[in-house]
């Protein structure tokens, strides 16, 4: 019996339960409640050359050591450290790649390259720049020669039985360049979230489409491909649904059947076409459907089985924020991602900002100052419907609520979404480079 079976589809709501559902909840709250129904994607095994970006599903154990044998780090001549012969006969040359049958002994030296096995018998290792060469011996000009000079011991790499990186790690280049480097192939990563992405409205219409009068192009569902795509799951349908019950309700149920994340895009407000709210309660079980926010209030989230369902607002910024803050932490978690959520730090507001009745989430651009200390200027005008607040913007501020304006100086969290940026003026202009927080 499969999960979906097991679980079955949620009875109607009561409507004891209409008051609770509708309670502005803290965002706190509605995270804990999302992530609590996250459940772990199964483990894959995959090809090395397909596992880049994907997330380690097991911890990584050095199987061997690295590197294997003692090896130079310079190009130079492989001698005995304490050797005092003023010149040593050149008895061969180690290059990479297989192993020289000779020994070095006193009066004697191996020409090497770097990361050559060391010939046996030598001690150290001498930089090319520290000799001259007379014939078919080498004059050594270095006076004091250290035993291990220039010379990677066998495991200072990694050490075999050692814990090379952690289940949850994603695989960037260093970690994959790791992976390959003890041989792992295939490599077992978590599950990739599925993902289907719904955007209902009948004022949309395609990109290309020519816009009639009353109606505007679908720009939520490319921009939440994209947000999905960043936090590492797959996309396996999107598209537009209808604004009629009955269709609607098929694609959805279809939808969650083959899915284990269902975003929606609008139909979860007030209105008497807010149908996707209103088919939640037949189709699912929901948990939550405000949240005491700005932007996003009415999100709804609901579980159908191990499917988890978000019914985000229709206003673009609105969906993008309730993603960064919910959505992308609970993708994460179903990877078993060590980091699911996005760095907080504190900084200092660079001009004075209205307060609200809720806890906003500002786009803005953080700055790193000549004395360390971040400062966060937001994107213009910030209303929800203003997709281009989010142009530039490398942070979410987040302000609390209280009556009074915030003033310039002023300190509150900023959620990362992009290291911050630190101004610099070179010859040529005003430019800005971007630092790790």
């Amino acid at each position: 019996m499969s999960d979906r079976q097991r679980f079955g589809s949620a009875p109607l709501l009561a409507n004891d339960d209409t008051d609770e559902l509708d309670r502005l909840r803290h965002p706190d709250e509605a995270r804990a409640i999302v992530l609590r129904h996250v459940r772990r994607l199964a483990t894959e095994l995959v090809p090395i050359g397909e596992a880049a970006w994907r997330v380690l599903a097991d911890d990584l154990i050095a199987t061997e050591d690295q590197p294997p044998f003692a090896a130079a780090t310079m190009d130079g001549f492989a001698v005995i450290a304490d050797d005092g012969s003023p010149w040593r006969e050149v008895i061969g040359d180690q290059t990479a790649g297989f192993v020289l049958d000779v020994q070095v002994t006193d009066g004697t030296a191996v020409r090497i390259t770097t990361g050559a096995p060391i010939p046996a018998g030598a001690t150290a290792v001498v930089r090319v720049e520290e000799t001259e060469m007379a014939d078919d011996h080498v004059i050594v000009h270095q006076e004091h020669i250290a035993p291990g000079e220039n010379i990677r011991q066998i495991g200072a790499d990694l050490q075999r039985g050692k814990r090379v990186l952690p289940a949850g790690t994603p695989l960037g280049p260093a970690e994959l360049g790791l992976v390959a480097g003890l041989g792992l192939n295939p490599v077992p990563v978590a599950g990739r979230p599925r993902v289907s992405i719904v955007s209902t409205g009948d004022e949309l219409v395609e990109p290309g489409a020519t816009v009639a009068p009353g109606q505007i192009r679908d720009a939520n569902r490319f921009s939440l491909i994209a947000a999905v795509q960043s936090a590492g799951a797959e996309i396996v349908w999107s598209g537009k649904a209808p604004d009629t019950r009955e269709p609607l309700r098929r694609l959805l149920a279809e939808r969650i059947a083959e899915s284990d994340v269902v975003l929606t895009s609008g139909g979860v407000s007030m209105g008497q076409l807010d149908l996707v709210k209103a088919l939640l309660g037949e189709l699912a079980t929901v948990h939550f459907r405000r949240v005491f926010m700005k932007p996003g209030k009415p999100l709804n989230f609901a579980t159908a089985g191990p499917t988890l369902f978000f019914g985000l607002p229709g206003n673009p910024v609105s969906a993008l924020v309730s993603f960064e803050i919910f959505i992308r932490p609970a993708l994460h978690q179903m990877m078993g991602r060590l980091d699911i959520d996005r760095p907080r730090t504190p900084v200092v507001l660079a001009q004075a900002t209205l307060a609200s009745d809720r806890i906003e989430y500002q786009r803005a651009t953080v700055t790193v100052g000549p004395d360390g200390r971040l400062t966060g200027a937001i994107t213009g005008p910030q209303a929800s419907s203003r997709l281009a607040s989010f142009i530039g913007a490398n942070a979410l501020l987040v302000i609390p609520p209280r009556s009074s304006p915030f003033g310039e100086g002023e300190v509150v969290d900023a959620l990362l979404l992009a290291p911050p940026v630190t101004p610099h003026v070179p010859a040529s202009g005003a430019e800005t480079s971007q630092v790790q927080p």
